[in-house]
């Protein structure tokens, strides 16, 4: 096995992000959300056929990277909604990129 001599070692940022992006259904919640989607039953319509179990962790996931902040409404029954961080915010362009890319 050869080793690349020249090569830098990928930087933990990069590792971060495509930790982020790798999971399945990531990028279609990122994408839902840039269109509007907030509530759970939003990116459940927008995206398809996830799972809602798949739909909960992602949203929990997407949240601990500071990507989304989940905000209790005080209402009657009380709702939930996801709003963008500005982090998530940034990540805009790299999502549309993805999109791009793929021909979308």
């Amino acid at each position: 096995m050869s080793r690349c001599r020249h090569c830098a070692p990928v930087p933990e940022g990069v590792r971060q992000a495509a930790g982020l992006l790798e999971g399945r259904w990531t990028v279609s919640i990122l994408w839902a959300s840039y269109e509007g989607a907030s509530r759970f039953n939003e990116f459940k319509q927008a995206v398809g056929e996830i799972p809602p179990r798949t739909l909960a962790q992602r949203l929990v996931e997407l949240e601990r990277a500071g990507v989304l902040e989940r905000v209790v409404i005080d209402a009657r029954p009380p709702r939930v909604e996801y709003r963008l961080t500005p982090a998530g915010r940034r990540l805009q362009a790299v999502v549309d990129a993805l999109v791009r890319w793929a021909g979308a």
